[in-house]
């Protein structure tokens, strides 16, 4: 096996179990091939671990394991561990949740999701690329082994990502049979998936814990749901006794499966609540309409600030639509709002949102920040991966 050495004093975060080393802390990397697993030394001649190497990236070494453990086997202990807890997680109720969070289960690269019977890989780096036969291997195996029925394997790394490493978009199926519409369970709730249609890996799973906290408090409540994907806030509203429940998104086919799941949970027709879907861009309908019936709404956009050069943009657009919204909110109403832009602190979309409440003319209290999935879980000794943000606010 070839090695990386580090320059002097680079180890320090490797020893505290960091998973990257960048590409300006390492010494000597001579003859890897790119993807390939490494040995990791000090300057000193000490092992740190094993990783994988890309000379393309500037991540240039990532973490498999900090010790003199084969790899591969770190890999396949560390996929059977996560897979495990999250069995421990769910009960029949859940069928759809995240049973690798990249190096929140110390498998840089790597997200696997379940949708009921169908596992859905992402894969955005070369390493991890490199070792897709043992990635569906052990998955399967791990499937067998804690019971769980699975008819299909199926990636769709289709994140930009993937190009900092060097590789394309890529979208199949790995094993098992062609499987595109899937119905899934989320707390009792019924969702359908177009899988190759859809965004992510099918839904936005790291919402679970803010969607079920909505539909707690939606009862009685006329709800605006802005940027509604498939309907997923919708549908815990609805579920929650909601009088009124409005889905804006501008994707026509999202909307027509947002119906689609209000459909298939018998919403539709649900005595005492009135739900209507809106095919439109949702800055123009909230600069366009009147926001003051409602008591409840949700501003969950995608993502601002892609790269770090965005931010400043990414604040502007975030104070705007925040603005916009509180503006014409009433006093004693409820506003969710968030952010997944991995680039913004969450110390800043406060203050961004802080700000845009004064300029509204509007007083906030913040109720709860974001509520983590704990089928996503953070990697204590690298946090870089807990980005999203969630506020509910108190408006008066």
């Amino acid at each position: 096996m070839k090695s990386v050495t580090l320059k002097p004093g680079k180890e320090i975060p490797i020893k505290y179990r960091h998973h990257w080393i960048f590409s300006g802390a390492v010494k000597s990397a001579q003859g890897i091939e790119e993807g390939e697993i490494v040995k990791v030394f000090t300057f000193n001649g000490d092992l740190l671990g094993h990783g994988y190497f890309n000379s393309k990236s500037i991540i240039q070494v990532r973490m498999l394991n900090y010790n003199n453990e084969d790899p591969i086997e770190s890999l396949k202990n560390n996929i059977l561990r996560a897979f495990t807890l999250r069995t421990q997680l769910f009960d029949e109720n859940t069928n759809c949740y995240r049973i690798i969070n990249g190096e929140g289960d110390n498998l840089s690269g790597l997200i696997v999701d379940r949708y009921n019977d169908v596992l859905v890989l992402q894969i955005a780096t070369v390493g991890m690329d490199k070792l897709k036969e043992v990635l569906v291997e052990t998955l399967r195996e791990a499937c067998v082994k804690l019971n769980i029925k699975i008819v299909s394997i199926y990636e769709k790394s289709t994140m930009t990502a993937r190009f900092k490493d060097g590789l394309e978009y890529f979208e199949g199926t790995l094993w098992g049979e062609e499987k595109n519409d899937i119905e899934v369970k989320e707390s009792g709730l019924k969702f359908f998936i177009d899988l190759r249609n859809s965004q992510k890996t099918g839904l936005f799973l790291d919402m679970r814990e803010m969607r079920k906290l909505v539909g707690v408090m939606a009862k009685d409540k006329k709800l605006l749901n802005c940027f509604s994907y498939t309907g997923g806030f919708s549908l815990h509203a609805a579920k929650g006794g909601a009088k009124r429940v409005d889905s804006i998104d501008i994707a026509e086919d999202a909307v027509e499966t947002a119906k689609k799941n209000f459909e298939i949970n018998g919403f539709l027709d649900k005595e005492g609540l009135e739900s209507n879907f809106y095919a439109q861009d949702a800055f123009v309908f909230l600069r366009e309409n009147d926001l003051s019936m409602y008591d409840f709404i949700i501003l969950d956009p995608p993502a601002f600030a892609k790269k770090k050069q965005d931010v400043e943009r990414a604040k502007k657009g975030y104070a705007e639509i925040n603005r916009t919204t509180l503006r014409q909110m009433n006093k004693g109403s409820y506003l969710l709002t968030c952010s997944c832009s991995y680039h913004l602190p969450r110390e800043e979309f406060e203050k961004v949102v802080a700000r845009a409440a004064v300029e509204a003319g509007k007083n906030i209290t913040i109720l709860q920040r974001h509520r983590l999935g704990m089928d996503h879980p953070i990697n204590a000794f690298h946090s870089e991966i807990d980005y999203l943000k969630s506020l509910l606010l108190y408006v008066y």
